[in-house]
């Protein structure tokens, strides 16, 4: 099998093979200066997502590693939020990689996390934050799920609240290469698929009555969607009423596609396709597949990096724009979907490399995370 880099949050991209070349156009889109800007707000070890609790103006910070470091009013917090590293499993793809607040987080102090045990197995957990608002109180755990990894890349890692108040769940298709236990397409296993949970009722969780495979012979009720091989970041805007989901490819094309939020079933045709091609084979069955809206050959890039659509007040002419980027290629890209894409963009910002993560605080501001540890926030330029 052909080596590649093992990212989204891999260092061992700095020494992959056939790295291209830094800023072109990747897409057929206009390349952008001016109008928007990074500014620090933070360096911390290893960033790999950010987010705020509802209304909250904090920013939440994980390092890989097994932290959530806090920044109040400009000022990285000394002591973290959480430090769970000692169960944690890092390096690689693995780590702790998810963060998400409870809706009702200003009342009940819930929040969730998502990281790979010292195993290399996936971990969903519920905590509590403390009397402390800066600090999350560590004997409050609760485990969700237990997910059992075959291999050590795939993690997925993300977790975001829908609209719906269901807690929603990346997990990617077990790792390897090419998916060979065929984990994309199995509607038996968690692997490779977005998962749909309610975390308000049943023990750990309840599975919602309008997930699509619900009493489904040989089906876990827990899938929302399938056919996915790494949706490393994927985010709702609840304002277009979409979901985006950024899935990394095997070895030709790296994907986004936008469905409708409330659209249960998508099969988004992994292992089956890669991006909108047929995977290992001249022609396949594309009937019932997903295909994406956007997708870029390896040779612009190794990785996508799922980002948000812009909502927030600050530079208003972007407004409605979805930002993603490329781990192995500095700077952003964005486009504008409803859910056709348009006005495709490359935003030459030379500080936007080996890009982990976006991040949204609880403005609609948008925030971009560099493996390397400097976080930054997109500001009018």
């Amino acid at each position: 099998m052909k080596q590649r880099c093992l990212i989204l949050i891999a260092l061992s991209c700095v020494a992959c093979e056939n790295r291209p070349d830094p800023v072109k156009d990747p897409v057929g889109a206009e390349v952008q200066t001016g109008t928007i800007r990074l500014e620090e707000v933070a360096q911390v070890s290893s960033p790999v997502f950010l987010t705020s609790p509802p209304g909250d103006a904090r920013l939440f910070v994980l390092e890989q590693a097994g932290r959530i470091r806090v920044v109040e009013d400009g000022q990285l917090l000394a002591t973290p939020f959480l430090d769970i590293s000692s169960k944690v499993g890092s390096g690689g793809e693995r780590g702790l990689l998810g963060l998400a607040f409870h809706p009702a987080y200003a009342s009940n102090g819930y929040f969730f996390v998502n990281y790979t045990d010292r195993n290399g197995d996936t971990r969903i957990e519920r905590y509590r934050a403390s009397a402390d608002r800066n600090r999350a109180d560590p004997g409050s755990v609760k485990r969700l799920l237990s997910i059992d990894q075959p291999y050590a890349n795939h993690n997925g890692g993300m977790l975001e609240f829908g609209a719906d108040g269901m807690l929603y769940i990346g997990m990617g298709d077990g790792g390897s290469g090419g998916d060979p236990l065929g984990n994309g397409q199995k509607l038996s296993t968690l692997l490779g698929k977005l998962l749909r949970i309610d975390v308000d009722r049943g023990d750990p969780y309840g599975i919602p009555a309008g997930n699509p495979f619900v009493g489904r012979a040989g089906a876990r009720g827990e899938i929302w969607a399938y056919g996915l091989r790494n949706p490393w970041r994927f985010a709702f805007d609840h304002a277009g009423g979409n979901l985006y989901v950024a899935d990394v490819g095997q070895n030709a094309l790296e994907e986004i596609t936008v469905v409708a939020s409330a659209s249960g079933g998508v099969n988004y045709g992994w292992n089956r396709m890669e991006g909108a091609r047929c995977f290992r084979a001249e022609s396949c069955d594309r009937g019932g597949l997903q295909i994406p809206q956007v997708d870029y050959p390896r040779s612009d890039g190794c990785s996508v990096t799922g980002g948000y659509v812009y909502r927030g007040r600050r530079i208003p002419n972007l407004v409605g724009h979805y930002f993603y980027a490329d781990y192995c290629r500095p700077g952003l890209r964005s486009f504008h979907s409803s859910p056709a894409v348009t006005d495709q963009r490359l935003w030459d910002l030379p500080q936007a490399t080996q890009v982990s993560s976006f991040g949204q605080d609880s403005e609609g501001e948008l925030y971009v995370l560099s493996h390397g540890g400097r976080v930054f926030k997109i500001v009018p330029g």
